[in-house]
């Protein structure tokens, strides 16, 4: 138990290495990941990640809306902050971990049922303590943007 202890602060204490990504934390990763939790839940699916980009789509339904027929806030939120996270995974060494401290996400536009969202997620910072990160939201039309309907940006705490 000491030693678990020991290795916890030894990992709290000291800086993640931010030179290298972490290749295991894939697209096909995601999804294995995903099933059963909460973005999963919802629908969200990541289209591309790599050391450069995270890209992700979810497909607007009822679990979506709030009553007046309109995406809820927290419905953009989820999916923002789902990018967000896989980009920051993979931007971690596998011993460390990370939690959301900070975002804000501005919509744009009202999204409706049948509504195709891609968010793509640009990383910003990237330091020993925290990455901040930038998530376009848009809607699609046959797969490809049509308008910028949210944009949102947050702060990662690594752990």
């Amino acid at each position: 138990m000491c030693a678990q202890q020991d290795t916890r602060a030894k990992l709290r204490d000291s800086p993640a290495r931010m030179a290298d990504t972490n290749r295991h934390v894939t697209v096909d990763a995601s999804a294995r990941a995903l099933v059963g939790t909460f973005p999963g839940n919802l629908g969200i699916e990541l289209r591309q990640l790599d050391d450069e980009r995270v890209s992700a789509r979810m497909r607007v339904d009822a679990r979506h809306l709030h009553p007046g027929g309109y995406v809820h806030g927290g419905a953009w939120v989820a999916f923002a902050d789902t990018v967000a996270a896989w980009g920051t995974m993979r931007h971690l060494p596998p011993e460390r971990n990370f939690t959301t401290v900070e975002l804000k996400c501005n919509v744009l536009a009202a999204g409706r049922a049948g509504d195709e969202l891609i968010g793509e997620g640009e990383l910003l910072h990237s330091g020993a303590r925290t990455q901040v990160w930038e998530v376009r939201v848009y809607r699609a039309v046959n797969g490809a943007r049509e308008r910028l309907m949210a944009n949102f940006v947050c702060t990662q705490m690594v752990l």
